[in-house]
């Protein structure tokens, strides 16, 4: 399941797609979104913003479009009015003059002002992106002394995606074998 990097590399490559320019084609497959596809037509994707394994993209008009990918969902890049070969069911497209992208299979969509985003259960639960080039170090601070992390070591903190998503990706990569080993044996070394 993606995480950490490869998610700042998707939103990365859709942004370099669409952003800050009109859209000029919307669609989302579920009945719930519908209505707001004529609200964006002509609207900017201003920004597309990683938050652990889910997508915040941020339009024009202060609406924000949350999508989680879980097990099987995709982001792809295609050029205008085109769509690629896939088995995938498309679940939404946003178009431009020249591109367009699209996010298949992902069941988990919401859209709304972002403040109300922001109080979508998975993000309240996660800490601030470790790659998120906005990330101070008072915040890690912050997020050190809360209720949750307080009375843990920093090493159990980094493991976890409720202190800081993506971080947890990054190092398991490195030591991957090593966990694995231990999980599979219940034995540490």
């Amino acid at each position: 399941m993606p995480e950490g990097p490869e998610i700042r590399r998707a939103a990365d490559q859709l942004a370099a797609a669409i952003l800050n320019q009109p859209l000029c084609d919307v669609w989302f497959a579920f009945p719930r979104l519908q209505h707001y596809q004529r609200e964006l037509i002509g609207e900017r994707v201003i920004a597309i913003e990683p938050r652990g394994k889910a997508l915040l993209t941020h339009f024009s008009n202060g609406l924000t479009m949350y999508s989680h990918n879980q097990l099987y969902g995709v982001w792809k890049v295609a050029a205008a009015g085109e769509s690629p070969a896939t088995k995938r069911e498309l679940r939404v497209r946003l178009e431009t003059a020249q591109q367009a992208i699209l996010l298949y299979s992902a069941s988990d969509i919401t859209l709304g002002p972002r403040g109300e985003i922001e109080q979508h259960p998975f993000l309240q639960r996660i800490g601030p992106d470790v790659l998120d080039e906005r990330l101070m170090p008072q915040q890690v601070a912050e997020r050190l002394l809360s209720p949750p992390f307080r009375r843990r070591q920093l090493g159990a903190c980094c493991w976890t995606r409720l202190f800081w998503p993506g971080w947890a990706t990054i190092c398991g990569r490195k030591f991957s074998g090593r966990r694995s080993w231990r999980r599979s044996t219940g034995r540490r070394s």
